[in-house]
């Protein structure tokens, strides 16, 4: 009986030994970790849906009733819109008011027959200078002293188509030049050799207001002025314009 006793005792104490050495050989707790370094910012989350509409307010049950809100800033001017198309043409506008009197203009030629003529010879007996402007010593006809004897030259005061002619004699060979500002018209020559001779020559011409006519000498002047036959230089309008 007492050997049972020491047998259950026995086995009780085997029952009871492994914890009690696997408590012994357990290690002993560690020092607690450094803390980890904090992660990166997240991005921002996406933009939610738009909410649904809301409830209208309450009625204001003021009794001044609804109270109008002040007046906003104003807007910023837009941009000029398109051209419309063009409206339907108006009618004729009745006749304006009438104006003050003019200035009274200047004296015309209506209604005038405008004339121009000169005649002018030469009544020296001594020849003119060589490429010279030829000169006249008396005046038989000069309307308005268009033509300047100390120049020689007619100035056109009436434009329009003009007849000018020379009658000369001679009795040495002569060539003159019929000029219209330093223009040359034409040259008229007469190289016989007589004792006593005349010649002459013509054209009509459009002459401006303000240019002037002349005859020139060239090497050949014999162009000579004597009581019996004076050298002549006419000219007279045929048509104004």
């Amino acid at each position: 009986m007492t050997h049972l006793y020491v047998f259950i005792i026995g086995a009780l104490l085997s029952l009871a030994t492994p914890p009690l050495v696997a408590m012994e050989t357990c290690p002993a707790s560690g020092m607690p970790g450094i803390p980890g370094i904090p992660g990166l910012p997240g991005r921002d989350g996406r933009d939610g849906g738009q909410g649904q509409k809301g409830e209208p307010g309450a009625e204001s049950r003021s009794a001044a009733g609804p109270q109008k809100g002040e007046t906003g800033e104003p807007g910023m001017v837009g941009y000029p819109g398109k051209r419309g198309p063009s409206g339907e043409h108006g009618g004729a506008g009745g006749p304006g008011v009438g104006g003050a009197p003019g200035e009274p203009g200047d004296s015309g030629s209506g209604g005038v027959q405008q004339v121009a003529a000169f005649s002018v010879a030469r009544g020296s007996d001594a020849w003119p200078d060589r490429n010279s402007v030829v000169l006249f010593t008396n005046v038989i006809t000069n309307i308005q002293d268009d033509f300047n004897v100390e120049t020689g030259r007619f100035r056109c005061r009436v434009p329009g188509t003009y007849y000018l002619v020379f009658h000369a004699t001679l009795d040495e060979r002569l060539c003159l030049l019929m000029k219209l500002d330093d223009q040359l018209l034409t040259q008229f020559c007469d190289h016989r050799h007589a004792r006593t001779q005349v010649t002459s020559g013509g054209l009509a011409v459009y002459v401006s207001k303000d240019q002037e006519v002349w005859l020139e000498t060239k090497d050949f002047h014999g162009m000579r002025g004597r009581p019996q036959g004076y050298s002549l230089f006419s000219g007279f309008l045929l048509h104004a314009h």
